[in-house]
């Protein structure tokens, strides 16, 4: 049987994308971590290459599948980027897939079109203060006045908030629950529009977090994507895909700082002898090795499956938590191995290390993915 992740195909694109970041991203990465964002031309650049279409139906200017995708998110972090600026410069596939799916011919014209060209930024406005992972909580409202509606409310932890030339944002359109929300293209030049404090981070410093606030922001109804009251099902068949998303910069993570850690051991010298000789560091390195392997086999079964259009529910959650806690485990390690240059700024273990820490919070922390991984056990409680 023939192996998805090796055609001719994508193993052309994994040369592209592996140039691409060895040639863009990776002399860069210091300056857009003292930055906190990286360029506009940065997302041109990926996009004339066909790199930021991945996913997207040929019909709205993509191409490619979730496969594609993921190999791309391996090769911009095995080549030298970070989850920092894989959520940077891949912003859109949260912010557009909505709109892809969903919205309307002008909607994709204006908004999916251009940003797949590199030519705007988008941000997904979810997460309200107090709000976390309990999306039906959204407090944000728009209410309907004529051919607009008038929203008000607050998002936070928003990535790309300050780059961002739209905003597809969670709003209250109705009732409370999930039946009362609904999605809303804000363009954030409107009046009333404003982006709060910028989020300074424990990581992923390339990636600009901010605070938004909606001030009596008037939008045209013909921003509303898809029907009034079909936000929160719009969200949820998105989900899976971000939690993949995740999982495989775990695995991707812990390659990077596996294939970091090799050479130091071997060029390291501690009392007359390299630390790749010493059986600590072989039994550590071996249980390292194992987990990304294990990993990396698991996750991409589980991606191929996605793509296959299996209905995989709680294996989702199994991916995103097995890729999260490989991830900890391995660069955890790799720090250890380094020792004190592994508390080091120059040294990339170090980001890496501050890097990883929110994957096991975005896209449904680890608590939530346990609670969804315990419901489909049969425990024969309610």
């Amino acid at each position: 049987m023939s192996n998805p992740w090796t055609t001719t195909e994508r193993q052309d694109l994994r040369k592209l994308a592996a140039d691409f970041t060895i040639r863009e991203v990776a002399p860069n990465m210091d300056q857009w971590e003292r930055d906190g964002q990286v360029p506009i031309s940065l997302h041109k650049k990926a996009a004339s290459l066909g790199l930021l279409g991945l996913t997207f139906p040929e019909s709205v200017g993509g191409a490619g599948d979730y496969i594609d995708l993921c190999i791309l998110i391996e090769e911009l972090i095995g080549n030298g980027g970070s989850p920092g600026l894989v959520a940077a410069l891949l912003t859109h596939t949260i912010a557009a897939p909505h709109i892809a799916a969903a919205g309307d011919p002008a909607q994709i014209d204006k908004y999916v079109r251009p940003t797949l060209a590199g030519e705007k930024i988008g941000a997904l406005g979810m997460t309200e203060p107090g709000g976390g992972s309990d999306v039906a909580s959204v407090r944000t409202t728009a209410v309907r006045d004529g051919d607009d509606y008038i929203v008000n409310g607050a998002k936070t932890f928003i990535s790309s908030g300050i780059r961002a030339d739209y905003v597809t944002t969670v709003v209250r359109t109705s009732g409370a629950g999930h039946r009362g929300l609904s999605l809303l293209i804000v363009d954030t030049d409107t009046p009333g529009f404003s982006v709060g404090r910028k989020l300074e981070k424990m990581g992923c410093l390339c990636s600009d977090t901010a605070e938004i606030h909606f001030d009596n922001v008037r939008v045209p109804a013909a921003n509303l994507v898809g029907a009034e009251g079909t936000g929160f099902a719009q969200l949820m068949t998105r989900l899976d895909g971000e939690r993949l998303n995740l999982s495989v910069q775990g695995y991707a993570v812990s390659q990077r700082a596996f294939d970091l850690t090799l050479p130091w051991v071997r060029d390291r010298v501690t009392f007359g002898e390299p630390l790749a000789n010493r059986q600590v560091i072989q039994h550590k390195l071996a249980e390292m090795a194992r987990q990304i392997t294990t990993t990396r086999v698991y996750v991409r079964d589980v991606v191929s499956r996605y793509v296959a259009g299996e209905a995989l529910g709680a294996e989702v959650a199994m991916a995103k938590n097995t890729g999260v806690r490989a991830c900890e485990y391995v660069v955890n390690e790799a720090v250890q191995i380094f020792g004190g240059m592994g508390y080091i700024r120059e040294n990339e273990v170090e980001r890496l290390y501050r890097d990883i820490r929110v994957l096991g919070i975005g896209g449904g922390a680890t608590e939530i993915m346990n609670e969804i991984i315990a419901r489909s056990l049969p425990l024969g409680v309610r």
